[in-house]
């Protein structure tokens, strides 16, 4: 699923199902669980609909009656700052996250490998 189409475009994902709703809202308005579960019916049905690699699902939903939404979500950064380093909503995540880590993780460290020649 993308509310992002020339992005989805560009990357040519085998296939998508694109919803013109705000980024981050991709699954549907907050507090409309009945909204949301008609949204993923029709994404899901991409699975049946789409037969060609590269088809996007152009999903019937509209976020507003009007296209003005646009205009404010594009011109207004609510986003929380970003951070170089982890931030935790809690010490008992930080204690968590800090038991659970390792120094190396075991898929990104390569094995030595020896060269025949």
């Amino acid at each position: 699923m993308t509310s992002a189409l020339d992005i989805t475009r560009a990357v040519n994902p085998p296939r998508a199902a694109f919803l013109d709703y705000p980024l981050g809202q991709t699954a549907g308005k907050v507090g409309e669980p009945a909204l949301q579960r008609a949204i993923m019916f029709e994404a899901l049905q991409g699975f049946v609909t789409l037969d060609k690699p590269g088809s996007v699902k152009m999903l019937p939903f509209k976020w507003d009656d009007s296209e003005d939404w646009k205009g404010r979500v594009f011109t207004t950064d609510t986003r929380q700052p970003r951070y170089d380093t982890p931030q935790y909503q809690c010490d008992e995540d930080r204690a968590l996250a800090e038991a659970a880590s390792v120094e190396e993780c075991a898929v990104c460290v390569a094995p030595a490998h020896s060269s025949t020649t």
